[in-house]
């Protein structure tokens, strides 16, 4: 469909407690695909997509990180280069919700703090109203200058809203061609999918997108 050079290339982190939903949600974004039985993520895996928002063509390059506590000094490097990151919970695990304070940091630590960033409530169609009030959610979104959206990958309720969100969110902080700007450092082939890691060289500016 998308046989013209992108506009916009960036790369997204998903991080988050495993079996919080990452994979199922890439897989829906991407394959609109869903199983009940994905195995979880071992290290990182990345799945490339193509979209268009307002005339332009975005490639998304979308890393998906294990959740478990053994592979964060594994996943840390992946940071470096990104443009987004989407912070998962459970919204039928409040314990998925207690720890996103912990990826926060996680992302404060090996991130610029003005980093595009998304937090996404998975699992709605089977969501714990008991555990979640949704002033708590905005107070933490409030503390941390984020938003926040709710999803089922399940159902496919706002799996393409999620993204679209971040790319705006991006569009409007890169508002020029990244493409052309790096075109030194870019390497896109047709045939194969590469990993390319792009800098970010807006660690001064102090104007924050969130």
């Amino acid at each position: 469909m998308f046989n013209i050079d992108p506009d916009y290339l960036f790369k997204i982190m998903l991080i988050g407690n495993s079996g919080t939903g990452k994979t199922s949600l890439l897989f829906r974004f991407c394959d609109d695909t869903y199983s009940d039985t994905y195995i979880s993520t071992i290290g990182v895996d990345f799945k490339i997509k193509t979209l268009e928002i307002d005339n332009k063509i975005i490639k998304l390059q979308i890393w998906d990180t294990a959740g478990q506590e053994r592979f964060k000094t594994i996943i840390s490097s992946y940071y470096r280069g990104a443009h987004g990151i989407i912070i998962f919970f459970d919204l039928s695990d409040k314990k998925s919700f207690d720890d996103v304070e912990s990826w926060m940091i996680e992302r404060n630590k090996y991130c610029n703090r003005n980093i595009c960033t998304l937090l996404v409530g998975t699992k709605s169609d089977i969501k714990n109203n008991d555990d979640f009030n949704i002033n708590v959610i905005n107070e933490l979104c409030n503390k941390y200058d984020t938003s926040y959206i709710e999803t089922s990958s399940k159902l496919n309720i706002n799996i393409n809203n999620v993204f679209e969100k971040l790319c705006f969110k991006l569009m409007m902080k890169y508002n020029y061609n990244y493409l052309k700007m790096n075109e030194h450092i870019l390497s896109i082939s047709n045939s194969s999918i590469i990993p390319l890691i792009l800098e970010d060289n807006t660690e001064n500016k102090k104007k924050c997108c969130n």
